[in-house]
């Protein structure tokens, strides 16, 4: 879980870009966007077959 202390009330634009960029390092947003619609199995193992060629 990203998780980020602001020092001053300032500067939140620059907290919130902070936990923005950890969130991506983390891996989060990458995870969120492909729990959004449950794909079959099948379907998984198809598309990773068409990647490799």
């Amino acid at each position: 879980m990203a998780k980020i202390e602001i020092e001053n009330e300032r500067y939140f634009e620059k907290s919130l870009k902070r936990f923005k960029r950890s969130c991506i390092k983390e891996g989060i947003f990458k995870e969120c966007r492909e729990r959004r619609h449950f794909v079959k199995p099948s379907q998984k193992r198809r598309e990773k077959g068409k990647r490799k060629k």
